[in-house]
């Protein structure tokens, strides 16, 4: 069987963002310069999810997704508590964990264990519980306007990715880095807050459809989980 694990860090969208280039690239014109800082466009994006103190207010999340990748349905949940996560992920059988205390980490599956690469390993300890609180203004120098399909996105570029924010809704639309593109399809809304409800990411020779089924914010996650 074909190693499917999906990093977390590539799926979440925040730092790591799934870059490669689709088949089918969608037609966009030539890139502009906006009114906007990336300031202006990360505060938009943060009152576009429920507004920048709801989300500092989440402490822990536990997310149940479907990926449908290779033709099968892996079934993944996800706990979050500061920096800290642990991903698990059930397939045929095979179990596949994603584990990160704050400090190190590694994957596992099939009874094999893979530390994290060290040159991840200082972005994960500036993640947050709600991964868009991890932007900053400051690594990005200027916004542009990008028409995709005749729709007009604001578009961050950084030495991290390059990440494209809905003009008309403020919401993060698409990111894209070396390890692959991430696209999200639509969003959920739970306690007043946004989530991604489907991605569909493309990196390493792989697609995956990502959907979520259940959010649970303060509730369900401990210290423990991270031991």
């Amino acid at each position: 069987m074909k190693k499917i694990i999906i990093p977390f860090f590539c799926v979440v969208l925040y730092a790591a963002p799934m870059a490669a280039q689709t088949k089918t690239a969608p037609a966009k014109s030539e890139a502009v310069k906006s009114k906007l800082t990336p300031k202006e466009v990360i505060d938009n994006y943060l009152k576009a999810l429920g507004g920048k103190d709801k989300l500092e207010g989440i402490k822990t999340t536990l997310i149940e997704n479907t990926l449908t990748v290779q033709g099968m349905d892996v079934m993944m949940t996800t706990k979050k508590m500061g920096n800290k996560f642990k991903s698990e992920q059930s397939v045929m059988g095979q179990k596949m964990v994603q584990f990160f205390d704050g400090e190190k980490g590694y994957f596992e599956q099939g009874g094999q264990k893979m530390d994290i690469p060290a040159d991840k390993i200082p972005d994960l300890k500036k993640s947050k519980v709600i991964d868009a609180l991890s932007y900053d203004p400051a690594t990005f120098s200027t916004v542009t306007v990008e028409k995709i399909n005749g729709k007009d996105y604001n578009v961050l570029t950084s030495s991290k990715g390059t990440f494209y924010f809905d003009a008309s809704t403020g919401l993060l639309y698409k990111s894209s880095a070396e390890e692959g593109t991430a696209v999200v399809k639509s969003y959920m809304t739970v306690d007043g807050i946004k989530f991604p409800q489907e991605i569909e990411a493309e990196g390493n020779g792989q697609k995956v459809i990502i959907k979520t089924t259940k959010v649970t914010l303060n509730s369900g996650v401990s210290d423990a989980d991270f031991k």
